[in-house]
């Protein structure tokens, strides 16, 4: 990939997606406040949506800490705790890769729902298909990027995305300089990543924001009807 390119996809369009997930995120909560829901589908085939989702929402969850926590945790950090850049990539192959195999046996069966099931894809947009399916792409990137750093065992290329990582958040106009020796696959790893970012607020995903917190604090009840004295009748009149 030449530096150009390079440059373009890893030190330009990081800010484009960041920025469209951002700004878009913010004027669908305000413009389309209604639209801001998962579209479940449970009442069909609700057994394989279960255990599909129950896998694909775990270890989505996992791999997302672990690459958050992974590649924003200043590299000072470990060093001061004792974590070596090679431990620091075992645990991630070893834990990142169990995680990624139980998210992608939950999205082949969220994907075989919508694809297979009549029903399920009558009442399926074409971005709900596309986005499980790219989320799913995206997984078994993932898994594809394990043989490869096992060849870079002692940390140097993990230590690359983190700099990349930690450099758009400061704004370092060389960030795109860390990956420009990488392999395809993490290139396209990154490219799909930053892509879903992109395409985050037109999707079903924006429901991972909607935290039931306040439940945490309501009242134990509900009133669903308030009886009114003045307008009740009596049975026995």
């Amino acid at each position: 990939m030449s530096g150009f390119f390079n440059t373009l996809f890893f030190g330009i369009y990081p800010y484009i997606a960041l920025s469209v997930l951002i700004v878009g995120t913010i004027v669908r909560y305000d413009r389309e406040p209604y639209s801001w829901r998962a579209g479940s589908s449970q009442m069909l085939r609700r057994k394989q949506l279960v255990w599909g989702s129950i896998l694909f929402h775990v270890g989505v969850l996992v791999v997302f800490l672990g690459h958050f926590f992974g590649l924003l945790t200043p590299i000072v950090i470990f060093e001061t705790i004792g974590i070596g850049h090679e431990a620091k990539q075992i645990l991630a192959i070893v834990v990142g890769g169990i995680a990624g195999l139980v998210a992608i046996v939950g999205a082949a069966m969220l994907i075989h729902r919508r694809l297979y099931d009549s029903r399920v894809r009558a009442a399926s947009s074409p971005m709900d298909t596309f986005i499980i399916c790219l989320l799913g792409f995206q997984l078994l990137l993932g898994l594809a990027t394990i043989p490869v750093s096992l060849q870079h065992i002692e940390g140097e290329e993990m230590v690359n995305f983190m700099n990349w990582a930690q450099g758009i958040f400061t704004f370092r106009p060389d960030v795109a300089t860390y990956v420009v020796g990488s392999s395809w696959i993490f290139k396209l790893h990154l490219f799909v990543g930053l892509t879903i970012l992109l395409i985050f607020p037109f999707t079903r995903l924006v429901h991972m924001l909607s935290v039931p917190a306040r439940y945490l604090w309501r009242p134990g009840y509900q009133i669903v009807r308030e009886r009114n004295s003045t307008n009740s009748r009596n049975p026995a009149e």
